[in-house]
């Protein structure tokens, strides 16, 4: 059996870091997704109780801006719904790629 040098079990063990911390920026990215998400809703919803205590007409020089931010707001919403569909496929094989990491280093350590 060839010994791993300490140059390539050093290698595996920062690539293992590098996956890990992979898995971890995925995970922080749901997370912020599915928050993103709650902060969109409730700022839909604080702007609709809002308006139901202001007459309208005075309201109408805002008016104009009502349906752009409400379609930026949906596209948003849209990309994030969609981002998050994705996200578990990327989080399993980013785990799967530490596991295989892992595997890698332990290896290369056993042949130091």
């Amino acid at each position: 059996m060839v010994r791993a040098t300490k140059d390539e079990v050093e290698a595996a063990y920062f690539t293992l870091l590098r996956a890990r911390e992979r898995v971890s920026s995925l995970q922080r990215y749901v997370e912020f997704l599915e928050r993103e998400q709650l902060r969109l809703d409730r700022f839909v919803a604080d702007g609709d109780a809002l308006d139901a205590h202001v007459d309208a007409a005075l309201r109408r020089s805002l008016r104009h801006t009502d349906r752009p931010l409400a379609q930026a707001i949906k596209s948003r919403r849209d990309v994030m719904v969609e981002e998050l569909k994705r996200l578990p496929e990327r989080l399993r094989a980013a785990e799967e790629f530490v596991n295989e990491c892992e595997e890698e280093h332990q290896r290369l350590r056993a042949r130091g």
